[in-house]
């Protein structure tokens, strides 16, 4: 049995009379399950209600599944949903326009009523967890903005779409990603991947912390850095300060980690421009 009774799944199919025995199945494990015959009706549902997961065909006619989720997924009031689709084509091809319209999962016709079941509850459950962790961020203030590779924004907390609207000259995602696309070009680590930034607002006419001092090194970690940002080798930096070269190599490891550089040379370049 679900274990949240409340839990409500959007079917959309425009022959929902062929998925009787799924529609059973999910009202027996303590689904409440809406039906919508295509694309259209599923968003005019969704102004009424927001469901915890859809179930969605790829193929209707009009509006295509595809489409469908690519429109609630641009609403960020139904972005959170998770979106499986189902349909009888199991292609690369339809697969993976599946997932770049923003589906979580896919699953083949004719659909296997248990399995269907187990895939939804861990969609449900996962959806649910980062809906909760973004509430929790929303109501603390804080400004956070997920980065994916391509420099785009995969979320942002309401904060720091305010700020982005404040201080880029707009408010629209678009807006958004062109600023953050200019961020990246200023971080050395940016692209590599899916990123988190905390951006914070400094009071006016305050300093921004210096990369070094957010770095939190050790006061030997400084003296490791400090030495080698003077040219010194790891051997010279260990009989300098009374250590063995592989400890040497270890606070240089962490200076490397902590500072988010991957170079010598780009740790050295920091520490010189910023401890003088």
């Amino acid at each position: 049995m679900n274990a949240y009774q409340e839990d409500i799944v959007l079917l959309v199919d425009d022959l929902p009379q062929s998925l009787g025995a799924l529609v059973q199945e999910l009202e027996a494990d303590g689904y409440t399950v809406l039906v919508a015959h295509s694309g259209e009706a599923a968003l005019q549902r969704l102004d009424l209600v927001t469901p915890d997961a859809i179930l969605l065909d790829a193929r209707m006619p009009g509006l295509s599944g595809f489409e469908t989720c690519r429109r609630l997924k641009a609403n960020a009031a139904w972005s959170h949903i998770p979106v499986s689709f189902m349909t009888g084509l199991s292609d690369t091809a339809n697969i993976v326009e599946g997932f770049d319209a923003g589906g979580v999962d896919h699953v083949v016709k004719p659909v296997r009523a248990q399995e269907v079941l187990a895939r939804l509850g861990t969609h449900v459950r996962n959806a649910r967890a980062v809906r909760l962790a973004r509430e929790a961020l929303d109501v603390g203030g804080h400004g956070v903005l997920v980065v994916d590779a391509r420099d785009r924004i995969a979320w942002h907390s309401p904060q720091a779409r305010r700020w982005l609207g404040e201080f880029f000259l707009g408010t629209s995602v678009a807006c958004a990603d062109i600023c953050v696309r200019w961020l990246a070009a200023t971080d050395e680590d940016a692209g590599m991947g899916e990123v988190m930034w905390l951006p914070s607002v400094l009071p006016a006419g305050a300093a921004p912390p210096s990369r070094l001092a957010s770095a939190s090194l050790t006061p030997r970690e400084t003296e490791v850095l400090s030495w080698s940002a003077k040219g010194k080798t790891n051997r010279d930096v260990s009989d300098i300060l009374g250590m063995i070269p592989r400890t040497a190599n270890k606070h240089l490891e962490h200076v490397f980690e902590k500072l988010g550089v991957e170079t010598r040379a780009a740790a050295a370049a920091l520490a010189t421009r910023e401890m003088g």
